[in-house]
């Protein structure tokens, strides 16, 4: 446990950080889960508008830096792929 002041306060701001990151994870994770869903179904219609969905999530995501710009791209493109693939 850290003893000094500034250091107690940058656990708990990492903590806060920690937290809020999580969840925008688990938004982007639940709108993939979403978008895989509706390729694998077939479904034209609902997988465009989950891919618009979740690629705005992870253009979203990479804006706070939450993810690399670079590994956005790259679900991005693998998400491009997925749906012209349909």
């Amino acid at each position: 446990m850290p003893n000094i002041k500034s250091a107690k306060k940058r656990v708990l701001v990492t903590e806060t950080k920690t937290l809020r990151n999580k969840v925008y994870k688990t938004q982007l994770k639940n709108l993939i889960k979403k978008f895989d869903a509706a390729v694998a179904e077939g479904n034209k219609d609902n997988a465009v508008a989950a891919f618009k969905a979740v690629t705005k999530k992870v253009d979203q995501v990479a804006a706070r830096n939450i993810i690399h710009k670079n590994a956005a791209a790259h679900k991005k493109s693998q998400f491009a792929k997925k749906l012209a693939s349909m």
